[in-house]
């Protein structure tokens, strides 16, 4: 079932209930900020810190990036990240277990990003979690754009969790003034600030989380880079809506096309991207 109810600082939220678990979806940001599979925990990471507020972006959960990732080329007063995860959309149609969200271009949109488009959230609850970016051009003429599902997990303790599955992809290390460095050999282990994004990636990757003694498996369509995030210690005392230890509980893996991985479309055109997150014990 989905109800629609009021939530944090007031923002509503569609709330997803399935034999399978529970989801929230804001309509500010079309936000995922809950998933927790039926007698398990949360999946998703949330900073006790985040601000629900109309004019901020939620810190945490599955931000919508679009249309750019990152500062903006070009323009140093635009907002990180793009406009989508601080517009409020509208909940275009329910199901049983799914929900779809809306946003479409007007005079605000075209002041920041003068294209017009059509976007379309798309969230399913089941055994799973998915989550699909559907993107339209509705102008006439073509356009490039940058997108990602920011997604947060929740961890245990970040220092023993390993990320699989990025072993053959080279990747940008924004820590290390965009430097392209070789696939890494083995899983990936979080020992130091990470901001990383892996190119023409299109596997899927599995978070091992030793200390919550379960497997989180991101898998992908519709996306060629795969961004790796985690603030560690310095970095997480400079964000005002992240807690200084929250750090150590969170690990982002991001589903994205950004960079080389950007997406033209044509008048008309058409594209989805979508996660799927899925949940499962630990082997011993």
């Amino acid at each position: 079932m989905v109800c629609v109810e009021t939530g944090e600082g007031g923002l509503p939220r569609a709330v997803l209930r399935t034999a399978e678990g529970e989801a929230h979806v804001y309509l500010h940001g079309a936000h995922v900020t809950h998933w927790q599979p039926r007698g398990g925990a949360p999946v998703l990471f949330m900073s006790a810190r985040t601000r629900f507020a109309s004019d901020a972006a939620i810190r945490g959960g599955v931000p919508v990036i679009f249309p750019w990732f990152g500062p903006r080329a070009g323009d140093a007063h635009a907002p990180a990240h793009g406009f989508a995860r601080r517009r409020e959309w509208r909940l275009e149609r329910e199901g049983a277990g799914d929900v779809v969200l809306a946003l479409d271009a007007d005079a605000s949109t075209r002041a920041a990003w003068p294209h017009d488009f059509a976007l379309r959230l798309y969230v399913a609850l089941g055994a799973r979690l998915t989550m699909t970016l559907a993107v339209t051009n509705t102008s006439s003429e073509p356009w490039t754009y940058e997108e990602a599902l920011h997604t947060y997990l929740a961890v245990g303790d970040v220092t023993t969790t390993t990320v699989s599955g990025l072993e053959g992809a080279a990747y940008l290390d924004k820590t290390d003034a965009m430097a392209r460095k070789p696939p890494p050999e083995e899983p990936m282990r979080i020992t130091g600030e990470v901001d990383r994004m892996f190119v023409g990636h299109t596997a899927a990757c599995v978070v091992d989380d030793a200390v919550l003694k379960r497997c989180v498996r991101v898998d992908k369509r519709g996306s060629a880079t795969t961004v790796v995030w985690n603030p560690w210690i310095e970095r997480a005392r400079a964000l005002p809506d992240l807690g200084d230890e929250e750090w150590k509980h969170m690990v982002c893996v991001e589903t994205a096309n950004v960079g080389d991985d950007a997406v033209t479309l044509a008048p008309g055109a058409h594209h989805e991207m979508a996660a799927i997150l899925a949940c499962e014990e630990r082997p011993a």
